[in-house]
């Protein structure tokens, strides 16, 4: 029986970006090290895959510092942490790793220098994110004021109007964020932003790919976590960019079969946490079932590497 032909669009960039991919390694690095366990605050990245390779390897994932032993290494993950986080661990004299991304470190960099200088912060980004928690946990409790929405700008209560700077989580959608920056500055017109942006290359770069494919394919898979901001964004801006079957898929066996009966064309992508090993395993799927055709979709191209932190590059 012959199978029906499908062209799969294949997003360039797509997966691990530099900060992922140094987060990992850092984990990799400190079990190398000092050997197992090696306890890790916070999924390291957004993605069960790469969790659970990392727990068959050593590292004990948990929430809180308080669920690590005193004379075991604890890496903070990639999104960040609240400064209480690493002050606590200096107090019980822990030996901890550092992973967060270093273009979110920019970014409470940002928001410390504009603290200093007398103005208060309004974060663009998700409540309940552990990015976003990290950052507005770089100042003061009432120095952040969050905003997630339009509509929230309209009942924002600074302390003083002419005085106020916004930073954004780096994982947002670049254009929903444009409409809410556009929004602040409208209502404060003295409101100070970023010199650059703050939502990262890697987010940036990817929704680009996902809009170049997204009006010729019948359907759009996004390969991430449902608790990654990044992947769930992939999917808003393929169904806005004109895709109307646009979904999140963990693994090749979440791909609803039926929902895709009758398509000729499919875009794949993947979030910045997810590795290219789930891509080839979606593609091998679809070869399963069709007479496939790939086309890569390239908007961008990603050089970008990050160092791992000195302690890891030193001998035990």
């Amino acid at each position: 029986m012959t199978k029906p032909p499908l062209t799969l669009y294949l997003a360039a960039p797509r997966g691990f970006c530099a900060g992922v991919d140094r987060a990992i390694k850092i984990v990799e690095m400190a079990l190398q090290k000092w050997g197992a366990p090696v306890y890790v605050r916070h999924e390291i990245v957004h993605n069960k895959y790469v969790v659970d390779g990392l727990r068959d390897l050593g590292a004990v994932f948990v929430e809180e510092l308080s669920d690590c032993p005193d004379d075991r290494p604890v890496i903070f993950s990639a999104h960040g942490v609240a400064k209480v986080v690493p002050a606590e661990a200096e107090r019980r004299e822990m030996v901890y790793v550092d992973a967060t991304c270093p273009l979110v470190s920019k970014v409470h960099i940002e928001a410390e220098r504009h603290h200093a200088n007398g103005l208060q912060m309004v974060m663009i980004g998700h409540a309940g994110h552990p990015e976003t928690i990290g950052t507005m946990g770089q100042l003061p409790e009432g120095e952040v004021l969050l905003v997630e929405t339009v509509e929230d700008v309209a009942t924002l209560d600074p302390r003083d109007p002419g005085k106020l700077a916004f930073i954004t989580q780096t994982t947002l959608s670049v254009d929903d964020t444009a409409g809410i920056v556009a929004a602040l500055q409208d209502r404060f017109p003295a409101i100070v932003g970023p010199h650059k942006e703050d939502i990262c290359y890697a987010t940036t770069n990817r929704q680009a790919a996902v809009k170049a494919i997204a009006p010729k394919a019948d359907a759009l898979l996004v390969i991430g976590a449902p608790n990654s901001s990044n992947s769930k964004r992939l999917v808003e801006v393929g169904a806005a960019a004109g895709c109307d079957y646009s979904q999140l898929v963990q693994r090749a066996e979440n791909i609803d079969w039926r929902a895709l009966e009758g398509i000729t064309s499919v875009g794949i992508t993947a979030g910045a946490s997810a590795p290219e090993v789930l891509v080839n395993e979606v593609i091998d799927a679809f070869r399963d079932r069709f007479d496939v055709t790939i086309e890569q979709v390239e908007t961008a191209q990603e050089n970008v590497e990050f160092k791992v932190p000195r302690v890891l590059r030193e001998p035990a």
